[in-house]
C-alpha cells in the first residue's frame, strides 16, 4: 500500500475516534506544550538579560592600572579600584596622550572611548535653598553611554571639551527644586555650586530627565541627582592634572574581545609600563560574562525542557497501548489484507505511519498551546515583574522558538516510530489463518 494512502488512513482512524485519539495523543500535547512554553519563556529571558548586560557595558573594555605580582605574593591579582600597596603616583596613570595612542593603535577594532572623573558631592545653593549633587565629569562617548532624555537645550559639544568650558547638565529634579523655573528658562543660567567649600559657578546648557533608579545619595545623607561637567572641566575646577586610573574602550561588533584584550595589554605594557617596577596593565571585558550568563540561562531551560519531555515518553506509552488494542480490534482486517497479499513490510508500515501520524497531530496541538502558553508567561512576568516606570523599557521581547518547534515535531515523530514499532510488528507477524479466525 502507498505511503500517502496509508495516512489518509491513519488521518480517518482518528476521525472515527475521536475521543479516544484526543486521550491517547493527551501526553504527547502536554508534553509538547511545556517544552515549547519553556524554551520560548527562557530565550525570551535569556536574550532580554544579554540586552540589559549589554547596555550596561558588555561592548566596552576597561583598560586599568594593577599592582604587578612577584614571586613573595603570588596572590597579588589586585581588581580595578583596589587598594595598592605601593603609592599609584600621577606618573603610574594614563595621561590623555597615552589614552589617545592606545585608541588610535587599535582603532580598527575600537570605536569610542570613555572618560570619566568623579568630582564628589555637591550643593547647589539658590536663594538659602540647598539642593545635593554628584559632579561626573565625562567626555562625549561617556555621556551618550548614559542615555540621558534631553527635557531641553543640549549635550557637550567638542569644543565645550577641549576649552574646558564650564557648563553642565542639570536634571529636571534639580531645576524644579533649586531654580524654580521652567526648563527652557534654565538654559543659560548660572550655576552656583558649592564643592569642598569651594564655590564654582557654571552654566546650564542641557537639562536631562531625571530617572528614579538613577537616584544616589550623599556622603552626608540625603539624596542627590547627578550633575554632568565636561571631564577636562572637572579636573581644571578641582586644580588636578588631567590623569586616569582605567579609562573605557567602546570595541565594534564582531571583535575576538579576547584577543583584543590581550594585545592592548601587551602593547602598553611594552611601551608604556616595561620600566615600571610597581603597577602594570590589565585589561577586562564584561562581554565574556554576558556570554557565559547566556550560556547558562541557556543550559537551565534545556534542562528543565529534558525534564519536561519525560511526559513524552509517558504518552509514547500511552500510544503503544492504543496501538495494541488498535490491532486487536482490526485482527480480521488484518487476516484479510494477508490472505489477499499484503506482505508483512506493508502490514508494519501501516500501523507505524498511524502511529506517527496520531504523535504528530498531538504535537502539533502541543505546539500550539505551548505557543500560547509561552507568550502569556512573557506577558505574565512583563506585568508583574517589573515596576510601571521601567516596564517599557524592561519589557521582554516575545520570539517564536521556531528552531524548538522543529525539534519538537521530529521529536514528536520519532516517539510514534519507537513505540508504534511493536504493535506493528506485531501485527505484521500474524498468521492470516488465525487472524480470519478471530471473533
Amino acid at each position: 500500500m502507498l505511503f500517502f494512502e496509508n495516512i489518509l488512513l491513519a488521518i480517518n482512524g482518528l476521525k472515527a475516534n475521536k475521543m479516544r485519539s484526543l486521550l491517547t495523543m493527551l501526553g504527547i500535547i502536554i508534553g509538547i506544550a511545556s517544552v515549547i512554553a519553556i524554551i520560548s519563556v527562557g530565550d525570551a529571558l535569556t536574550s532580554s538579560t544579554v540586552e540589559s548586560m549589554s547596555v550596561l557595558g558588555a561592548t566596552k573594555i576597561t583598560v586599568g592600572i594593577r599592582q604587578r605580582t612577584d614571586e613573595e605574593n603570588e596572590d597579588n591579582t589586585f581588581y580595578f579600584g583596589a587598594i595598592f600597596d605601593k603609592n599609584l603616583t600621577e606618573g603610574d596613570m594614563f595621561t590623555p596622550e597615552m589614552i589617545k595612542d592606545i585608541y588610535d593603535n587599535f582603532s580598527d577594532r575600537l570605536v569610542g572611548m570613555r572618560l570619566e572623573n568623579s568630582v564628589g558631592d555637591g550643593v547647589i545653593q539658590r536663594k538659602s535653598k540647598e539642593t545635593k549633587v554628584k559632579l561626573s565629569g565625562m567626555n562625549n562617548d561617556a555621556l551618550s553611554a548614559e542615555r540621558l532624555k534631553m527635557v531641553s537645550g543640549r549635550l557637550f559639544t567638542d569644543k565645550d571639551q577641549e576649552q574646558a568650558k564650564k557648563v553642565v547638565l542639570i536634571s529636571d529634579r534639580a531645576v524644579d527644586q533649586s531654580l524654580k523655573t521652567g526648563y527652557d528658562e534654565a538654559l543659560g543660567q548660572e550655576l552656583t555650586v558649592l564643592i569642598n567649600g569651594e564655590f564654582h559657578h557654571f552654566t546650564i546648557v542641557g537639562v536631562y530627565h531625571f530617572d528614579e533608579n538613577s537616584l544616589s545619595y550623599a556622603l552626608d545623607g540625603g539624596d542627590a541627582t547627578s550633575l554632568y561637567l565636561p571631564v577636562s572641566t572637572s579636573f581644571r575646577e578641582m586644580h588636578k592634572n588631567e590623569v586616569y586610573q582605567s579609562v573605557d574602550y567602546e570595541f565594534a561588533e564582531g571583535v575576538d574581545t579576547g584577543k583584543l584584550l590581550k594585545d592592548i595589554d601587551a602593547y602598553v605594557n611594552d611601551k608604556y609600563y616595561r620600566n615600571n617596577r610597581n603597577f602594570e596593565v590589565a585589561s577586562f571585558s564584561e562581554a565574556s560574562l554576558v556570554e557565559e550568563l547566556g550560556r547558562a540561562l541557556q543550559s537551565i531551560s534545556i534542562g528543565i525542557s529534558v525534564i519536561a519531555a519525560i511526559s513524552l515518553l509517558v504518552g509514547g506509552i500511552g500510544v503503544m497501548n492504543i496501538m495494541l488494542v488498535s490491532i486487536q480490534e482490526r485482527t480480521k482486517e488484518i487476516g484479510t489484507r494477508k490472505a489477499l497479499g499484503a506482505t508483512n513490510s506493508s502490514i508494519r508500515m501501516q500501523f507505524i505511519v498511524e502511529s506517527i501520524v496520531l504523535c504528530i497531530v498531538g504535537g502539533f496541538i502541543g505546539v500550539l498551546i505551548g505557543i500560547g502558553m509561552g507568550y502569556l508567561g512573557v506577558v505574565a512576568i512583563n506585568r508583574f515583574g517589573s515596576s510601571e516606570a521601567d516596564a517599557a523599557e524592561s519589557a521582554i521581547k516575545y520570539v517564536i522558538p521556531y528552531k524548538g518547534m522543529l525539534i519538537a515535531l521530529l521529536f514528536s515523530a520519532g516517539v510514534g516510530v519507537f513505540f508504534g514499532y511493536y504493535p506493528a510488528n506485531k501485527a505484521a507477524k500474524m498468521n492470516p489463518i488465525d487472524a480470519l479466525r478471530y471473533e
